[in-house]
């Protein structure tokens, strides 16, 4: 028989049942960790860098933006790991540390995300809804206070994947793996579900109906800049929190299906094995591309972050081609750092 363990969060042994992984999984899986883990780990850190850059026109949104960068960050540096493992047919040689450690940084991850961006969410509540009853709670020492919050919750959240992974010797094979038969694993699996996916999805959900509803009857005269910026910011949050509904929300269904069966001792068949078990590793792929899908989105939507990447890069670079050349810095147009503006 073989035993199959899925990398993260449920691979656990199944019933016995031929041909339950993906055809090439050992090649195809690994290298979609490797491309996740490069494009991830070098777009949030030019996110990092550049948003936490000095700049007298920080938002406060990009507060949240930084920590949420720097969850994906540290959440990208153990796909590594797990795609050695892919490669060596889940065989894992890394000593049930790292096992734990890497399965409570996804943990970690997979919460502060969502954390983040159901405060993003209220954050745009506050601003376009309650923009007069809301200065104390979007001030920078609240915001900084609710990043703290949300950390020392993911972080104790977490705790679980620490408890509940380890290594596991199978013949000749060592699986890093979950304890499935644990019904209080599966309890916590279950609230950890609503924690960090259904209930914050309904927040989100509430904050954006108000928001549309305010901006359909907007109160008397507005600053069609301010309101511009305003709406252009919500457009930003709500794409990012899109992305993030759709990359997570395959594997919540199937982890959700999962639990049910291990909770109520389901006895599946070959084919009902076969399609959870190789939609736990797609969906987890999809997962994981979330990591790397929001600095390409203030890349491609955000005129602010260009702008704060133009002028880093002008900020840079500028005195060494002037080093160079012997010229200003600036383009052959006559134009300065600070001439460049947010379209």
């Amino acid at each position: 028989s073989e035993n199959y363990t899925y990398l993260y969060p449920d691979w656990h042994e199944l019933l016995d049942c031929p041909q339950k992984s993906l055809p090439w999984q050992s090649v195809i899986i690994p290298t979609l960790y490797f491309l996740i883990f490069f494009t991830g780990f070098i777009g949030n850190l030019c996110v990092i860098v550049i948003m936490a850059s000095k700049h007298k026109n920080r938002r406060l949104v990009d507060t949240f933006v930084i920590n949420l960068a720097v969850a994906d960050l540290v959440f990208v540096c153990t796909l590594p790991f797990w795609g050695i493992s892919a490669a060596k047919e889940n065989q894992w040689d890394f000593g049930d540390f790292l096992c734990k450690f890497s399965s409570y940084v996804i943990a970690v991850n997979r919460f502060s995300n969502i954390f983040f961006l159901t405060c993003m969410s209220v954050d745009r509540y506050l601003a376009v809804v309650r923009m007069l009853d809301s200065r104390y709670l979007r001030s920078n020492q609240c915001v900084r206070l609710t990043c703290c919050v949300i950390w020392l919750a993911s972080i104790a959240l977490g705790v679980p994947s620490l408890i509940y992974r380890r290594v596991e010797e199978n013949g000749a094979a060592r699986l890093c793996t979950e304890i499935a038969d644990s019904a209080v694993f599966n309890g916590i699996s279950l609230v950890a579900l609503f924690l960090a996916f259904v209930l914050p999805v309904v927040i989100i959900v509430a904050c954006y109906c108000s928001i549309l509803v305010k901006l359909r009857n907007p109160p008397g005269l507005q600053n069609p800049k301010t309101e511009q910026r305003r709406r252009h910011s919500l457009k930003i949050v709500l794409v990012i929190i899109v992305a993030f509904v759709v990359s997570w929300l395959p594997f919540n269904v199937f982890k959700t299906i999962l639990i049910a069966c291990q909770l109520q001792f389901a006895s599946l068949s070959c084919a009902s094995q076969t399609t959870l078990a190789r939609g736990l590793t797609l969906s987890s792929c999809f997962a994981f591309l979330n990591s790397c899908a929001n600095p390409a989105i203030y890349i491609f939507l955000d005129h602010h972050f260009r702008h704060r990447a133009l002028r880093f890069c002008l900020g840079w670079f500028g005195p060494q081609i002037k080093r160079r050349s012997g010229a200003p810095a600036a383009s052959s147009s006559g134009l300065t750092i600070d001439s460049y503006s947010v379209s």
